[in-house]
């Protein structure tokens, strides 16, 4: 046990944030470089060694938390990244992206604030790049067996990196110009800096995995080609489609899908505009969705200079504490203040978009909304309460529904769906077309993080075992295993 009465004696700190007015002047992390290290193992310390430790479960990677929590609380950092590395390969990812759900099960939640595990996470693998502790591990042996994964994200980088440690010849085909994903390109820079993907990919080439970039399959490459290329694929293409509004006014100029706003933005920081060629400066700015990838958008909005930004949300605003309804230790839908609303905007809630009003010449001007309730389980207008707000810029942020199939990969390979239209797999992971696997949102639907690299280290055993005959890699998680919520 790190500290046995540091739970009692030392109380909860957060990783500290730079001023509102410096940071929305810059695309920096919003975090003070170097401010968690000084309280951190401390902080570590407050872990109480359970004796069934619950942050297991709110965890679909099964992190060690317990353990690497103790060699963070004695700054035995080597051993700690160790074992962070052990269940997890990118905690630079989910350290600063997951929502956590590990704190929301810690058993010290119960009736104090739970363990800051999240920062202890990132502050280990932080010091472990800083310390050269996080090197390439190249397979000793090939197995001669080559394998392509689809999409380069969390899920498809997991998928390929254990494959290639385990052996085998990986290529990742990325349809963007760069590796990533939405990591790359769908997280703001001010969300995570993107070094944190760069050195990332600088150490699975060193293991030998192989990149290609601008190379949609279904489109560029026909799927089922690819498959006979290669020994196995496994699909870790995501739920990229957009969830839209059909509303009337949804075609005028300015009303845009959130991943069409927010990747132009991350372009922007990459060097390969000047300026967004869809930008927030001096508009009114409306945000619809409630949800990450909605304030997200509300970041991007003020450091972009925006006249003014609302988000709005159909359903009501969460409580502050935990409800009868959700008890520990599910995931709690709570009011949350995130770095982006601390800088400024409006969040209205229980409303819906009636219709969009444009200009003379079809550029959207303005929104209309009315107030919403629940009644016997459907959602009713509020008679009366109709009014307009200006809107100059609409990003629709209101999730994904599933994967592309537009592009034909589905259909070229010849895939099964599932009833929510993802890609169907059975306990290994597996397709219905022969060794053809899938992994992360393509599967599972829309998702976190956490939840897309355990199923991209859960598809990669899949994989082994259907190339070898047998697997040693973990397998965190079966397609059916949901998260640990209410």
């Amino acid at each position: 046990m790190a500290d046995p009465k540091g739970f009692l004696t030392t109380g909860r700190e957060v990783a500290e944030t730079r001023p509102v007015a410096e940071r929305v002047k810059d695309w920096n992390e919003v975090y003070v470089p170097g401010s968690l290290l000084p309280i951190i193992s401390k902080q570590a310390g407050r872990c109480m060694d359970c004796g069934i430790p619950f942050c297991h479960n709110g965890c679909p990677l099964g992190n060690l938390i317990p353990e690497w929590n103790d060699y963070a609380y004695r700054e035995d950092w080597s051993a700690a990244s160790e074992r962070l590395h052990a269940t997890n390969n990118f905690p630079e990812f989910t350290g600063r992206l997951c929502p956590a759900p590990c704190e929301a099960a810690c058993v010290l939640g119960i009736n104090q604030p739970a363990v800051t595990i999240k920062n202890v996470e990132v502050s280990i693998i932080d010091k472990a790049w800083d310390s050269g502790d996080v090197t390439p591990q190249p397979p000793e042996r090939l197995s001669g067996k080559t394998v392509a994964v689809i999409g380069s994200g969390p899920a498809g980088l997991a998928a390929a990196q254990q494959l290639t440690r385990a052996g085998h010849t990986v290529a990742v085909y990325e349809r963007a110009d760069r590796i990533g994903g939405l990591l790359r390109y769908g997280i703001p820079e001010f969300k995570m800096e993107k070094v944190h993907i760069n050195r990332r990919i600088e150490q699975m080439r060193a293991e030998g995995t192989k990149f290609r970039t601008e190379v949609e399959i279904g489109r560029d490459i026909d799927a089922a080609k690819l498959r006979r290329r290669y020994d196995a694929v496994v699909i870790a293409a995501g739920a990229t489609v957009s969830r839209d509004l059909s509303v009337p006014g949804r075609e005028l100029n300015g009303v845009h899908y959130a991943m069409e706003y927010l990747p132009l933005a991350n372009k922007v920081v990459e060097g390969d505009f000047v300026a967004p060629p869809i930008t927030a400066e001096g508009k009114h700015v409306v945000v619809i969705g409630g949800g990450d990838t909605g304030a997200d958008c509300v970041g991007t909005a003020h450091r972009q200079g925006a006249a003014s930004v609302t988000q709005l949300e159909i359903m009501p605003q969460p409580g502050e504490e935990r409800n009868t309804s959700q008890p520990w230790p599910t995931f709690p839908m709570l009011y949350k203040v995130t770095s982006a609303h601390e800088e400024g905007g409006e969040r209205v809630y229980s409303v819906s978009t009636t219709h969009f009003e444009g200009d003379e010449d079809g550029n959207v001007q303005a929104l209309h909304l009315v107030e919403v309730e629940f009644k016997d389980g459907k959602l009713e207008q509020k008679a009366g309460t109709e009014r307009r707000i200006p809107a100059q810029l609409v990003t629709l942020a209101m999730g994904f529904t599933g994967t592309d199939q537009e592009n034909g990969l589905v259909q070229q390979f010849g895939l099964e769906l599932d009833a929510r239209g993802n890609v169907a797999r059975d306990a290994s992971f597996a397709t219905n077309v022969d060794g053809v696997f899938v992994a992360g949102d393509a599967g599972r639907g829309q998702s976190l993080i956490v939840w897309a690299i355990a199923e991209g280290r859960s598809a990669a055993q899949g994989v082994d075992r259907y190339l070898t005959g047998a697997s040693e890699l973990p397998a965190p998680i079966r397609p059916t295993d949901r998260a640990l919520t209410v």
